[in-house]
């Protein structure tokens, strides 16, 4: 079975890390979203892989290569805008021919993987299976309704409509991002008209297939999952991989500090007079001095630390951070700087973009 891979879109949630960069590559634990995605591919048995790309396409091919690091064949298909799923798996009708394909979008962080899942697809083939979970707040969602006699587990519920994003949702089932097709969608996104903002809706290519009596079954997931198309959804996926860590001690720490609990500190890091609290990962080149740092907090490579505070947060490549009392709950861009000026002294909570530069109060 093929995959699809979605890593276009605009990030509009992420903005304004998006104005840089692909919202895809933005990092969980010091590895960009995409990885995770890619690696539950392979695990689950796929090999031939299509990634759908917008702007950003330079740096992710740069990030993602042929996929031999990954145990996959990447081929990269661009959408000159993105215009919805549906018309990503247009644009893909060549790469994936009369093959049965998993879509993923590149996004999704659910760290089960999709092993369980595409076995069934293989094993138990209708023309389209969705992954579901419960949330909280569907309006926010692709909301699924499924027959009453299914149990919305492995064995499948029959899906009986879908809608995206409703004002009143028919359940509290959303859709997490990643379906199995048999070529029976093509004709389905071909059918469906762009909706009112412009997109080709999966949601309404899922709904035409069921509305043209072809097979729609779903399952539930109560693993966790996000999307991490939100800085809150980041920062939880974060904490979330930091919680699996193995901690291992190959950088250079002083005997001034103190490190507790699982710490990764590459080779290449410095710690001087510091308190390192895991889980934590702190990337190679990057200094931390007088400081400390964690726990759930993600450092990336090339950072400078000096006299702050910082719990619970992602720093990404080349971030400074100097006289911080504490910084909390907060994702800081590549390059940006946060530095102190006198006066007050309290916790801070930070969204900054790329080469941004924050004063602080002390």
């Amino acid at each position: 079975m093929k995959a699809l891979l979605l890593a276009g879109g605009t990030g509009s949630r992420l903005r304004p890390f998006t104005h840089t960069g692909a919202k895809q590559l933005l990092p969980i634990a010091n590895r960009p979203v995409l990885f995770y995605a890619l690696e539950a591919l392979a695990a689950a048995g796929v090999t031939e892989t299509g990634v759908v790309v917008g702007d950003h396409e330079r740096e992710i091919r740069r990030a993602a290569g042929d996929g031999s690091a990954f145990g996959l064949r990447l081929t990269y298909l661009h959408q000159d805008r993105p215009l919805g799923l549906a018309h990503a798996v247009r644009i893909a009708r060549d790469f994936l021919g009369d093959d049965d394909f998993l879509l993923y979008l590149g996004d999704t962080y659910l760290p089960e993987g999709v092993t369980g899942f595409l076995d069934r697809a293989r094993t138990q083939p209708v023309d389209a299976r969705l992954l579901l979970t419960r949330v909280a707040d569907p309006t926010a969602f692709g909301v699924a309704e499924v027959d009453a006699q299914g149990d919305g587990t492995a064995a499948g519920s029959t899906v009986l409509r879908l809608e995206e994003k409703p004002e009143h949702p028919r359940s509290d089932l959303a859709l997490v991002g990643v379906y199995a097709f048999t070529p029976a969608v093509h004709e389905a996104v071909r059918a469906i008209a762009p909706s009112a903002r412009g997109e080709l809706e999966i949601t309404h290519a899922v709904q035409w297939m069921i509305d043209h009596g072809l097979t729609v079954r779903a399952e539930t997931t109560a693993a966790t999952w996000r999307d991490t198309g939100s800085v809150e959804d980041m920062l939880e996926a974060n904490r979330h991989v930091l919680d699996t860590l193995v901690g291992g001690i190959e950088g250079k720490v002083d005997a001034g500090s103190t490190v507790r609990g699982r710490v990764l500190l590459a080779e290449g890091a410095v710690v001087r007079g510091s308190h390192i609290t895991g889980p934590a990962i702190i990337g190679a080149g990057t200094v931390v001095t007088g400081s400390s740092i964690g726990p759930y907090t993600a450092v990336a490579e090339d950072c400078r630390i000096e006299d702050s505070a910082i719990a619970h947060s992602v720093l990404l490549r080349g971030a400074r951070i100097e006289g911080a009392p504490l910084i909390q709950d907060s994702l800081i861009g590549r390059g940006a700087s946060v530095l102190a000026t006198p006066r007050l002294s309290r916790s801070h909570r930070l969204v900054i973009g790329d080469h941004s530069e924050v004063h602080l109060t002390s």
